[in-house]
């Protein structure tokens, strides 16, 4: 009788960065949250909301993905938009994978130098067709918005998807996986992200910004986690919201400081679901003027390295 000495060899571990980028307000963000399973990213409807590379890690047995929720690209109208740019362009010479989100109400010809940069990668690039549940009728336009695509980024793969509603990210998620390179794991493989945890405040706080003023103050804001004190069971942070005239201060802490009270609740239950403890939540109001344009502040809030 034969006897078959071969064994079989595990399959070799693969890992890779998969950079998101793309136009303001595409669902980015909403995307990223889907394909790592966790909120890292914020959402809100308001364009411009994320402004800092914020990574979230997919880990299995068999392979690591580091995704990377990118700025959305934009003309800077200030030294914080241009620091935010680069975090964008950066997204172009770091990745295995890209995936460039569009989706089907955007004007393709926006941003086209930013486009023209990405049809010149040699890296795989994933053409994420984003809102697909807001087309209605036979399919016809879907048809006509991905041969419009196709012409853009003729080596793109695409993939229509709803993030909203989950619709096609299986086999998203699938290709990502096939298009990653051997190597070993790059994080720990209990790793969520490479952020700190006073990061995630930091967003939370600004979420909530977003989410209750109107105009310009929630770009005017900054947010710092000037103390982050955890023990067992809770968390004492003090952290402080910097704008950049008197007048923005005024708005956001409101009549008899209502506003900033409404911030500081709906925060503090977030913060308090992310890390899973009671959060005691102080928080202050300071003006730096015109800090979006001046370079040491650009530093302190960890624009420019």
């Amino acid at each position: 009788m034969e006897t078959n000495n071969q064994t079989q060899t595990p399959t070799e571990h693969k890992a890779g960065f998969v950079n998101i980028v793309g136009n303001p307000n595409v669902g980015k963000s909403t995307l990223m949250n889907r394909l790592v399973g966790e909120r890292m990213s914020i959402i809100t409807p308001k364009a411009q909301t994320t402004h800092h590379r914020i990574t979230g890690i997919v880990n299995t047995p068999e392979y690591q993905i580091v995704f990377s929720d990118t700025p959305g690209v934009l003309k800077p109208r200030y030294k914080m938009q241009e620091a935010m740019l680069t975090f964008s362009e950066g997204a172009l010479t770091d990745a295995d994978v890209l995936l460039y989100v569009t989706d089907v109400v955007e004007d393709p010809e926006k941003n086209a130098d930013f486009l023209a940069k990405v049809a010149k990668e040699k890296i795989p690039v994933l053409l994420v067709i984003n809102k697909i549940d807001l087309l209605h009728g036979d399919g016809g336009d879907l048809v006509k918005i991905v041969g419009d695509w196709q012409n853009r980024l003729p080596k793109a793969e695409i993939f229509p998807i709803s993030a909203t509603e989950n619709f096609n990210l299986d086999n998203l998620m699938k290709r990502i996986v096939e298009l990653l390179p051997p190597s070993p794991p790059y994080f720990g493989k209990d790793a969520l992200t490479d952020k700190p945890a006073r990061f995630f405040v930091t967003e939370i706080i600004r979420e909530k910004i977003l989410e209750n003023y109107d105009k310009e103050v929630p770009y005017s804001t900054e947010v710092i986690v000037e103390k982050f004190e955890e023990k067992d069971n809770s968390i004492h942070i003090m952290a402080v919201i910097y704008v950049e005239r008197d007048s923005q201060k005024g708005i956001l802490i409101g009549r008899q400081g209502t506003m900033l009270k409404k911030v500081g609740t709906a925060a503090r239950k977030d913060i308090e679901k992310f890390f899973d403890k009671s959060v005691y939540l102080e928080l202050f109001v300071k003006v730096e003027p015109n800090w979006r344009n001046r370079e040491n502040k650009l530093k302190t809030f960890g624009y420019i390295q």
